[in-house]
């Protein structure tokens, strides 16, 4: 029985004319729930699961799919479930291994996080800050939302990139709040050409969305200057959150969990009830 459903940037594609889903056709995506009946080994009625499914009250999983479920069990009550589809799922996981595995921050260093009030880069920014010691930087759109990644999120300062016409304002402005940082990459276009010029010596940057261009037919292409990166041994490297969501690489089920016990990692959802909502 699926308790809750996710709705994310990436599936904007997925409805579109050209996209993968048909119409008539139960929409796939991420989802949590409970199983209700199971003769599978290892799953017994009530435990907790996150999975990819269609989006459909009850319905029959078979096992080699059952293979690729997140046991739940043991780490949230029922009445958290939405932590499976957010902070415990793909937001979650990308934000985990994106900021682990591939930027490695160490105490005392400057991160940059673009779309920083987002469900990804909101917990980059927390794990950095409260997990890593690190200062945190955002860039979110508007003083409201800069507001909750400061004062909610915890980070150091928030750029407002409403307030900027171009990659060289917010290159500016974002030099003004954190000259020389590693960065995490949501949303390309203008914010990823104004932290490129920013980026340090051996600095890493970790992309793994563009934001910006979700809505657009055609992808935007992004001006860097590769020459740059030569001698200052900088290093770019996208990836995408399958391997610490099937638990293929680190702990991240565990260690997030015991983050959000913690409060080192806040939850704030979105939640509507019902699919016609």
């Amino acid at each position: 029985r699926l308790l809750t459903v996710s709705a994310d940037p990436y599936m904007r594609y997925r409805i579109r004319s050209d996209g993968d889903y048909k119409p008539g056709e139960p929409m796939l995506g991420l989802v949590a729930g409970k199983i209700i009946e199971s003769n599978m080994s290892g799953w017994k009625a009530g435990d907790l699961f996150g999975a990819e499914l269609p989006y459909t009250d009850i319905q029959a999983v078979p096992a080699w799919k059952v293979k690729s479920f997140r046991r739940l069990t043991g780490l949230i009550s029922e009445d958290q479930i939405s932590l499976g589809i957010g902070a415990l799922g793909m937001p979650g996981s990308t934000a985990y291994g994106g900021l682990i595995d591939i930027l490695k921050p160490t105490k005392g260093e400057t991160l940059w996080v673009s779309g920083a009030a987002g469900a990804v880069g909101s917990m980059v920014g927390m794990m950095a800050k409260h997990v890593f010691g690190c200062k945190v930087v955002g860039s979110a759109g508007g003083p409201e939302k800069c507001k909750l990644v400061k004062e909610q999120f915890g980070f150091d300062h928030c750029v407002d990139y409403k307030v900027c016409e171009s990659a060289k304002d917010l290159a500016k402005a974002l030099r003004q709040a954190a000259p020389g940082g590693d960065i995490f990459e949501n949303v390309g276009g203008m914010h990823f050409e104004a932290a490129m010029q920013c980026l340090r010596p051996k600095g890493r940057v970790a992309i793994c969305g563009v934001i910006s261009d979700y809505n657009k037919t055609k992808m935007s292409p992004n001006k860097i200057y590769i020459s740059n990166m030569i001698y200052t041994e900088q290093t770019i490297q996208g990836f995408h959150c399958l391997p610490w969501l099937l638990g293929e690489k680190g702990h991240f089920l565990e260690d997030m969990a015991g983050w959000i016990r913690e409060g080192k990692v806040q939850v704030r959802e979105t939640v509507f009830h019902g699919l016609d909502s």
